[in-house]
């Protein structure tokens, strides 16, 4: 078999006549006869053969020809991303001095008889801060708050709320210090019965006060009940709490408040009491990353000559901000240099180096003779002698890293008073090092879009260039009836398809990556891009996009479907196993990321048929017969569920979530 050609430049004889024959219109209205007769059409086929023969031998350049032809143009490998997850550390026991972790702590996944271990590093330092409760106010909706710590210290009986509980009250407890980034366990004693809530679901929600007013808390446990037995609420504190005063107390606040029931759940019919409570920590949680530190890597001396060239012990480098940190020493200490993309702006004394951080190699600024004669030095070049230090990088990253919630559990390191380590949700945002093969594909988009967002394959290729770590990016125009969620993609051609933006608007959506849990299966929250993720890729592309032209980068709206389902087994067949492979078959075939015919995802604005559910079951290994199926369109979030139809229409901006399937299998007698 014939290796592929690689293709430079994929336009063609007749591309270059059209393209040719549209400026004439812009630029030249008068000339109206576009004709095969007309001298100036002749012309431009003329010139258009021409070009097609420039582009047909450049396609067959040979393979090093064209790798060198990419590394002249300045295109260079993408370096991994490291996969990002994180961690809490749960003591053995309440501590009375604060428990310091110090930054590069290292954890990691259990090892397997398959599988090796997956270790990662916390980024920050993290302290578990002691702390104990010093205040306990109550205050009622729309009223000032009410001090009875004397009372529920003393041991007596108090009423959280008031006699017929409404929405706004709140118990308020006051710590002795702030607790950020920890977890801290309130032990209440409330003895009440019957105040009519359910004890799983209760109309509470938890809060800690920061410079940001009051941030909900992650609920860990809260073996109360909703207040309605002794137990202990265990929350995890955001990162930005911190003291302050609530009527004549200066304490860190932590807040329990009376919100609506959800639909159909009860609400307080009385009012819970609290006769005793205490408080302390007993854990803390911090960033990890996939990625090993290196810290103070000699790398010689200085030749003190232009362009002068260095490699890193250990690559690739992972993408961090900075990449590297290097150093300088000329014997008056040491001096921190700064990594630049090209030295285009760099001024002769000005301390830029570039990084390839996939090889891991360090480049000084070359000194490049102009037109004139006279020699301009791009970036400083280190004096002869001095010694090199690479102070800070990391290395690792890929999509090893992403692991699923609680796989992280071993602690590498050794540090006294911690019992336990988890990760709460997945790790992500783990990216594999840019191949070869890859960047060929890259490298003619790139060139061709020149940093410009026009078509709507620019917007995705300048987006994924933004945030590799995004496992599916889609650009739509926004179609001027149906704002929200209509959209229509342009007309195919060579290059991309063009957006035809009828209000110039432009829509792109982002499927963040996902890691599933246990048992292959998807959260619809996993599937919400994050605030930074989004920020980042519109700021990037509103440097790039047109003027005139709006754009919303978001989620795509996540249709839930249902399948129901009927099967006949054969009769040797376990019927439980059965079931449980037509279940990850139905799953497997939906999901939004790996999911359709392909593998990739399922498509955007798609329609899913009952057909297509009857040949994915069908193949389930012990499956006879598909006796029925039924689709039923469901929202993810309230798990409501529609009429039963055989087709499920989805809007342009649209993908498909399993959600809650359910299969009966009939055993063959």
């Amino acid at each position: 078999m014939a290796l592929p050609a690689p293709h430079l430049d994929d336009r063609r004889f007749q591309q270059f006549v059209d393209d040719a024959k549209r400026y004439v219109q812009q630029r030249c209205p008068e000339w109206t006869d576009h004709n095969v007769s007309d001298p100036g059409v002749t012309l431009i086929e003329a010139v258009a053969h021409m070009a097609d023969q420039i582009v047909y031998r450049l396609n067959r350049v040979p393979e090093k020809n064209h790798l060198a032809f990419l590394d002249l143009l300045g295109v260079t490998l993408f370096p991994p991303s490291a996969a990002r997850a994180d961690v809490t550390f749960w003591l053995s026991a309440p501590q009375p001095e604060p428990v310091v972790l110090a930054a590069g702590t290292e954890v990691a996944t259990g090892r397997t008889e398959t599988e090796e271990a997956v270790s990662f590093a916390t980024e920050d330092d993290l302290t578990v801060v002691p702390c104990e409760l010093d205040a306990v106010l109550r205050q009622e909706a729309g009223t000032t708050p009410v001090d009875c710590s004397q009372d529920i210290f003393a041991g007596s009986d108090v009423a959280v709320f008031t006699a017929a509980p409404q929405p706004g009250d709140c118990l308020l407890f006051g710590l002795s210090a702030a607790v950020p980034r920890c977890a801290a366990v309130l032990r209440l004693d409330s003895r009440v019965d019957g105040v009519g809530v359910d004890p799983r679901q209760p109309p509470l929600v938890w809060e800690a006060w920061t410079a940001d007013g009051w941030i909900g808390c992650e609920l860990a446990e809260d073996s109360t009940g909703g207040l309605n037995r002794p137990g202990e609420v265990v929350l995890h504190v955001p990162a930005g709490h911190l003291v302050s005063r609530v009527g004549r107390t200066d304490s860190a606040w932590l807040r329990c408040r009376v919100v609506e029931a959800a639909p159909g759940q009860p609400f307080y019919s009385a009012s819970p009491t609290v006769r005793s409570a205490s408080a302390f920590t007993i854990g803390g949680t911090t960033a990890v990353a996939h990625a090993e530190v290196v810290r103070d890597e000699p790398l010689g001396e200085s030749a003190g000559v232009p362009g002068q060239r260095l490699r890193l012990a250990q690559a690739p480098v992972v993408a961090d901000r900075p990449p590297l940190r290097l150093e300088v020493s000329d014997g008056d200490g040491w001096q921190e240099w700064q990594v630049v993309p090209d030295f285009a702006a760099s001024g002769p004394y000005d301390r830029h180096l570039t990084l390839d951080a996939s090889t891991g190699e360090i480049a000084f600024g070359p000194a490049v003779r102009q037109p004139d004669g006279e020699v301009r030095q791009f970036g400083a070049v280190p004096p002869k002698g001095a010694v090199l230090r690479a102070a800070y990088y990391r290395t690792g990253g890929g999509r090893s890293g992403n692991v699923a919630r609680g796989a992280i559990q071993v602690l590498r390191s050794s540090i006294p008073f911690v019992a336990r380590v988890e990760n709460r949700e997945a790790a992500r945002g783990g990216v594999d090092g840019e191949t070869v093969r890859e960047a060929k594909v890259r490298a003619p988009i790139a060139l061709r879009a020149q940093e410009r967002a026009v078509t709507a394959r620019d917007y995705e290729e300048l987006a994924r260039r933004a945030a590799p770590e995004v496992a599916r990016i889609a650009c739509l125009a926004v179609d001027p009836a149906e704002p929200t969620a209509g959209a229509s993609t342009g007309t195919a051609g060579q290059g991309g398809a063009a957006v035809r933006t009828g209000e110039n608007a432009v829509r792109v959506l982002v499927v963040p990556q996902a890691v599933p849990d246990r048992g292959g299966r998807l959260r619809f929250e996993q599937l919400v891009p994050g605030e930074e993720l989004l920020g980042r890729i519109t700021g990037f592309l509103d440097e790039r996009r047109p003027l005139g032209t709006r754009l919303a980068v978001g989620p795509p709206f996540y249709q839930g479907v249902t399948v129901v389902a009927t099967l006949h087994s054969f009769r040797a067949a376990h019927a439980e196993r059965v079931r449980a492979e037509a279940l990850d078959a139905l799953y497997a075939y939906l999901d939004p990321l790996t999911g359709g015919a392909h593998g990739d995802g399922w498509p955007f604005g798609r329609p899913l048929r009952s057909g297509e559910i009857f040949a994915a079951l069908q193949r389930v290994p012990g499956v006879e017969l598909v006796d029925e199926v039924l689709l039923h369109p469901a929202d993810p979030l309230t798990g409501r569920r529609g009429d039963a139809t055989d087709r499920i229409e989805l809007a342009p901006s649209a993908v498909l979530f399993p959600f809650d399937h359910r299969v009966r299998v009939i055993e063959a007698r």
